[in-house]
């Protein structure tokens, strides 16, 4: 009779893993990252919701001092020239929807007058051949290592030849066509469509303006958004142009009337309590409009720079 022994399987343990103290490290250093970035905008915040008073007796306070809001009331026009200066202010007022609204109508009319023309550029560049294509998208692209600095003049004096100083128009029109940056971008996703798409269309019957505008330019959504969010923001920030074209208030941008706005120092000093209201409420619409596209902005840049 043969015996029958059995064993039993002895269980592995799982190595116990230690602390992770890389991605320790790694979040506190983003912690501290992310502290910095903000630690400005939450001191004009602090400054914005403070008297001019409070900033003076106490300058070092984290907190707000005298807590009010008189500064975004002096910032939107909502006192009296009499109320402004006894709280610090100018009196000189700061019509601030007149130059928010002009900040808006520049700023879209160089955002979607770039975008299209930029795309046409990048499929003419990156589908169509043409003798000596490569070399003109070169020296399109040298344009790129030129400073701005350096057509501020030759712009102007085009811009008053044409007699558009002091317009809106005026102050769009140097980069309302397109941009180096902006043909660039999208000729790298173009360049990344299949062209068995393109063929496609060919032999259904389209011609190469349907194809852009009924196949490119639904599938390249994403790139085109985010350089429009780009653009925006940028035309929006812009200050030295619009301060060289503009000198009344039918045509000043809000960059240009916050420097101004800061230019109308009272007797008592300088009006920061009002100065910071304004700038939070103009640069809080370019914050929102990044933070819903951050994202999308982030992807396309790393996938436009693949290929």
């Amino acid at each position: 009779m043969t015996a029958v022994t059995t064993t039993t399987p002895t269980r592995v343990r799982p190595a116990r893993r230690g602390f992770p103290y890389g991605r320790a490290v790694a979040w506190t250093v983003m912690g501290l990252i992310v502290l910095i970035t903000l630690l400005p905008f939450y001191w004009i915040l602090r400054t914005a919701l403070s008297t001019n008073a409070g900033l003076s007796a106490d300058p070092t306070n984290p907190l707000p001092v005298d807590l009010t809001t008189s500064g975004f009331e002096r910032a939107l026009g909502l006192q009296s020239a009499e109320e402004a200066i006894a709280q610090g202010g100018a009196g000189g007022g700061l019509d601030f929807w007149r130059y928010l609204l002009n900040s808006v109508l520049v700023s879209t009319l160089i955002t979607v007058c770039q975008i299209f023309f930029s795309a046409m550029a990048a499929y003419a560049f990156s589908r169509l051949r043409w003798r000596g294509r490569d070399q003109v998208f070169g020296l399109f692209l040298a344009g790129m290592m030129v400073p701005a600095i350096f057509t501020l003049l030759p712009n102007f004096v085009l811009i008053k030849q044409l007699h558009l100083v002091d317009t809106l128009l005026g102050i769009a029109l140097p980069t309302m066509f397109m941009t180096p940056f902006a043909v660039f971008f999208l000729r790298q996703f173009f360049m990344n469509i299949p062209k068995e798409v393109e063929e496609a269309a060919l032999l259904d019957g389209a011609g190469k303006i349907k194809i852009f505008f009924r196949v490119v330019l639904p599938m390249a959504s994403t790139p085109i958004v985010t350089l429009g969010v780009l653009t925006y923001i940028t035309s929006w920030n812009d200050y030295f142009w619009p301060l060289m074209v503009s000198y009344s208030d039918s045509s000043r941008v809000l960059t240009v009337a916050l420097a101004i706005f800061r230019a109308q120092t009272p007797a008592t000093g300088v009006d920061w309590s009002g100065l910071m209201a304004a700038t939070l409420i103009a640069a809080l619409p370019m914050l929102v409009l990044f933070a819903c596209f951050a994202r999308r902005i982030v992807s396309s840049i790393g996938f436009t720079g693949i290929k």
